[in-house]
């Protein structure tokens, strides 16, 4: 039998209600909760657990918001399982990427959840002129071809078939039209409030950069691939440039999960909100086991996988 690999979700996750039946049940995950709530100054658990929607689909809340989550989740693994069998390696998609940091113990919790904070701010009031679509049925190399020419760019290769395009608002509905013609089975607008992850955020990178200039990172205990990439990495030098350039490039994600499975790796455990990239994984190396660990339900099953 093959490793286990540990992976975090990004932002689209998000739903009110999260996290609520993972602290009712575990004393771990309830202390996640009110740890986030001491160091934001407000009550992140109780918009997770019961939103409102509208607050909880902002940027700057949502990133936080699905950080905590997803480490209240894992908190609640280690309490069933005890002693958790440690991963081959983690990956976390776009702000999915820090938890991951945090569970290789790279970043201290607290600073993790600042960072994410203020990563959600800036992306929140960057240049509002931008958008993305979500295109399904072209790969990331027929899209990127497509829309040669419009000024839009590939952010998210998420899964075969399965891409986001982003772009100023008026190049998006050109690039909308020439996905279609290249095949393309539909694209649709996503409700986001810039082009994330695409040159537009090269200042959301910068501002970060000075930002976590002033964060300890660390080692990685489990080497940890990266969305820019697609490679692991362990030393702590890398992490703050990696993270900087995150905002602005495309999210690897296909090539991430493959380099994943070329190590050895044919489970993966994904702890948080939702189950989006446990049915990625499914897409991108058929074959492979995927868990999403959301609930108390949902960790009972994954169990065996942890120990």
């Amino acid at each position: 039998m093959g490793g286990v690999a540990w992976i975090f979700p990004g932002q689209g996750s998000q739903k009110a209600g999260m996290g609520r039946e993972l602290a009712s049940s575990f004393t771990s995950a309830k202390g996640i909760f009110a740890d986030a709530n001491d160091v934001l100054g407000f009550d992140l658990a109780r918009l997770c657990f019961e939103g409102p929607d509208d607050e909880l689909q902002q940027t700057a809340n949502a990133q936080p918001a699905l950080l905590v989550t997803s480490l209240a989740a894992l908190a609640a693994a280690r309490e069933t399982v005890g002693a958790v069998a440690a991963p081959s390696l983690l990956a976390g998609h776009s702000l999915g990427e820090f938890t991951a940091l945090v569970a290789a113990e790279v970043l201290v919790f607290a600073d993790a959840l600042r960072l994410v904070r203020r990563r959600g701010e800036l992306m929140q009031a960057a240049d509002p002129s931008g958008g993305m679509l979500a295109v399904i049925g072209l790969d990331a190399e027929a899209a990127a071809r497509a829309i040669v020419g419009t000024g839009c760019v590939v952010a998210n290769d998420n899964a075969p078939g399965q891409v986001v395009v982003s772009g100023a608002k008026a190049a998006l509905e050109q690039a909308s039209a020439v996905l279609s013609g290249a095949g393309a089975k539909r694209v649709l607008p996503l409700r986001v409030s810039a082009a994330f992850h695409s040159p537009a955020m090269r200042p959301v990178g910068e501002a970060l950069a000075s930002v976590m200039s002033a964060v300890p990172f660390r080692d990685a205990r489990v080497p940890v691939v990266s969305n820019v990439d697609a490679e692991p990495h362990t030393r702590a030098l890398e992490f703050p440039g990696l993270l900087a350039r995150q905002a602005y490039s495309p999210v690897r994600w296909v090539a991430s999960v493959r380099r994943i499975h070329s190590e050895g790796v044919d489970r993966f455990i994904e702890f948080g909100a939702g189950a989006v990239l446990t049915g990625l994984v499914k897409r991108i190396v058929p074959g492979a086991s995927a868990f999403a660990v959301q609930d108390p339900r949902s960790l009972e099953e994954a169990t065996p996988v942890l120990r």
